[in-house]
């Protein structure tokens, strides 16, 4: 009887010309999904930078016949980044992922973005978007809650170490 009046809700809120916003508190359950969070597409974007900085070295590796010392041990930290910032991505059933909302806002550095078509990347193009991606971190921590905050603090301390490591 629960499972029959329920189903038969929308149907008598149309007839009735009503809205479910009408009757009910809170968002319109019959509205569709909400949109996302600024603080999701904040993760996703940051994600997405993640995802261009591993493919940035993993290029700077696949390229060079003789990669720089650390660069594996390098990249091995940016995918530890990667599953950190997707294990605190949480979307509802049916919203658009991370991968396919990174195509229409993607927040990858200059240096990254350019980087990609290169065949060769060099320890400079590195350093330059270890360093954008740093300051775009830190630039983001007053906007998202103190959890995501810190995660990206610890990111872009991580980052500008690797500016260090690379020779900066």
């Amino acid at each position: 009887m629960l499972a029959a009046s329920a189903a038969a809700l929308p149907v008598l809120l149309a007839t009735a010309g009503c809205r479910s916003s009408d009757v009910f508190a809170g968002p319109d359950p019959l509205a569709g999904r909400p949109p996302l969070s600024p603080d999701v597409i904040t993760l996703q974007e940051v994600i997405a930078a993640e995802r261009a900085m591993i493919a940035l070295y993993q290029a700077a590796l696949s390229a060079s016949a003789r990669p720089a010392r650390g660069l594996a041990g390098v990249l091995a930290q940016h995918q530890q980044h990667l599953s950190r910032l997707q294990a605190s991505l949480v979307l509802p059933p049916g919203s658009v992922s991370a991968s396919a909302s990174a195509a229409v806002s993607p927040s990858v550095s200059p240096s990254v973005s350019s980087s990609r078509g290169l065949g060769r990347v060099t320890i400079a193009q590195l350093r330059a978007a270890e360093g954008a991606s740093a300051t775009d971190l830190v630039r983001r921590l007053g906007g998202v809650p103190p959890a995501l905050a810190q995660l990206f603090a610890s990111i872009a301390a991580s980052d500008a170490t690797h500016v260090a490591a690379l020779g900066g």
